[in-house]
């Protein structure tokens, strides 16, 4: 399910000034002895992972991290389950967000993969 108008706005208001969010998921890193949740935005000058409460993964709290836009989010490893590697964390992310990392990536490496836009002025 895409992530809701809601938390984009919760989530914007954490970003700097003037940066809009391209593409959004939701990420769980895996890790000794626990699990986190995350939102992983993308804006078109940095990669920014959002760190959310404990109970309520839709309530977004703090930057936990800022990575440069050149920074890939793939290739997915699909051993076990769809994984990506940012900054020395795994995080798993649904099936569904599968596509919007690839987009992202291709987005930076590969834009005339792209199709073009057709509803440029939304």
């Amino acid at each position: 399910m895409p992530v809701s108008a809601t938390v984009r706005e919760r989530c914007r208001a954490l970003l700097r000034p003037g940066d809009n969010i391209r593409y959004i998921f939701p990420a769980l890193a895996v890790h000794s002895p626990g699990v986190a949740h995350f939102l992983i935005a993308v804006t078109e000058r940095s990669i920014v992972v959002i760190s959310t409460r404990f109970f309520n993964r839709d309530q977004p709290e703090s930057v936990y991290a800022v990575h440069p836009r050149h920074t890939r989010l793939g290739p997915l490893s699909l051993s076990l389950g769809p994984t990506i590697e940012l900054g020395g964390t795994l995080f798993e992310i649904d099936e569904e967000y599968a596509a919007v990392v690839a987009a992202a990536d291709a987005e930076v490496f590969a834009p005339e993969i792209l199709p073009a836009d057709p509803l440029p002025d939304l």
